[in-house]
């Protein structure tokens, strides 16, 4: 399991380990069970301190996509897939907020950036 993790980013340590584990989640890349590395180790592997690894492993805990088991490790907990839909459609509306932002910005118009948006979603890119 490989993590890149970005001094420079806005985005705290934690949040980055975060979003690359529900994202291998989310994509199938890890599967309803499957182990991921002990706290420990993957902090030693990133470099930084065991408290920012364990806040995001106890993060996605309390968000019900991992489970711990003492002395044995942290697994992925589910595979639901409304679970899953949900936390992509919140990945989704980030990426939205974003080029809504953008839009206004620039002055491009909501009916504009709606036609934007359909024509890129039947487009298929």
């Amino acid at each position: 399991m490989d993590f890149y993790i970005s001094n420079s980013s806005d985005k705290p340590i934690y949040e980055q380990i975060m979003t690359q584990i529900k994202s291998q989640i989310l994509s199938g890349k890890l599967k309803k069970g499957d182990a991921l590395p002990s706290i420990r180790v993957l902090a030693r592997e990133l470099r930084i301190s065991v408290i920012t690894t364990k806040r995001a492993y106890d993060e996605l805990e309390h968000e019900g996509l991992l489970y711990s088991v003492a002395g044995k490790g942290t697994f992925v907990a589910t595979a639901d897939p409304q679970k899953l839909r949900e936390e992509k459609i919140r990945q989704l509306e980030g990426i939205l907020q974003t080029a809504a932002d953008r839009a206004r910005e620039n002055g491009v118009s909501l009916e504009e950036l709606t036609q934007i948006l359909t024509l890129i979603y039947q487009e298929g890119r």
